[in-house]
């Protein structure tokens, strides 16, 4: 009964509804009813909500334009500055500390002295061994480059250049050497060896084959390219070295071109250390604490 009653209050409250609109001659209802729509509407346009998605769609459509206006610019730009990635390497060989010599500008005279500075300054301890790198303008110098600035007589002016033959990637350094004598071939042993900070270069070549010949060719200017980093100076003393030539020898139970003095005191060598090692140095316990290291890198790998 109850329910009735309400249904029918509800049909005749819609009934008067329809029927005052239909007698609103002056539209004033009508008015009422479309001003409150507009209110409505316009509650929607300030409300917080539908500002922020005002700003979302500003701010969005801002990145698309910002973000398609960088990849056009890239797209085009041709002359775009790149940064060069230097090449990572792994060291020839295992080593106690290394430096790095810049060298820009340098002479051959400035560089060896360089070099010889920082192999009497080696602070390993005895035995140990400092890995050395020549940089000029932030990049590594490779071989080939060091025989150009130091006018090194290696490369050869054959079409078939021999320094092909040898890898870009090499190492100098000191050794602290421990006491070991050089035993010749032939002849009597060599009594000047001693422990000290000896220079060092290590070579890695394509076989020992293929860069015999070069060494063998490279052995008559050797000593003039690289006495002065192994200390050796120029003088009326020394200027038969320059054409002296060097001997078989062995180091360290590996074949050996061995340049004496008049004492028969090692001057310079170099050691075929393994198939693809050479290693050029002064004395004999340096020369084997490079095959040491040399072998114990082969054990490792």
């Amino acid at each position: 009964m109850a329910d009735e009653i309400k249904n029918k209050n509800v049909e005749t409250y819609a009934e008067d509804m329809a029927k005052a609109i239909e007698d609103d001659k002056g539209g004033l209802i009508r008015k009422i009813i479309h001003q409150e729509e507009e209110h409505e509407i316009e509650k929607k346009k300030v409300s917080p909500e539908a500002q922020r998605n005002k700003i979302f769609v500003f701010v969005g459509g801002l990145l698309i334009l910002v973000t398609s206006a960088l990849l056009l610019y890239l797209f085009f730009k041709k002359d775009i500055n790149t940064v060069e990635i230097e090449k990572q390497f792994t060291p020839l060989i295992y080593y106690d500390r290394s430096d790095f010599i810049e060298i820009s500008g340098f002479n051959k005279e400035k560089i060896a002295q360089a070099v010889h500075k920082a192999v009497l300054d080696t602070a390993v301890k005895t035995g140990g061994v400092e890995g050395m790198y020549l940089v000029e303008n932030k990049k590594v110098v490779g071989f080939k480059r060091f025989i150009e600035l130091i006018k090194g007589s290696f490369v050869s002016k054959n079409p078939l250049d021999r320094s092909s033959y040898v890898e870009g990637h090499f190492l100098m350094g000191a050794v602290n050497s421990r006491i070991q004598l050089i035993i010749p071939s032939d002849g009597p042993v060599s009594a000047k060896a001693s422990a000290g900070k000896d220079f060092f270069i290590l070579l890695r070549v394509r076989s020992i084959t293929d860069v015999f010949e070069s060494m063998r060719v490279w052995e008559n200017k050797l000593f003039l390219d690289l006495h002065e980093f192994f200390g050796v100076n120029l003088s009326s003393e020394t200027e038969y070295l320059l054409t002296k030539d060097f001997e078989n020898g062995v180091v360290a139970n590996k074949n050996a071109r061995i340049l004496y003095d008049k004492d028969k005191g090692a001057v310079m060598m170099y050691i075929f250390a393994d198939d693809n090692s050479i290693v050029i140095t002064n004395t004999s316990p340096a020369a084997q604490e490079i095959i040491l290291r040399l072998a114990s890198n082969q054990v490792e790998k």
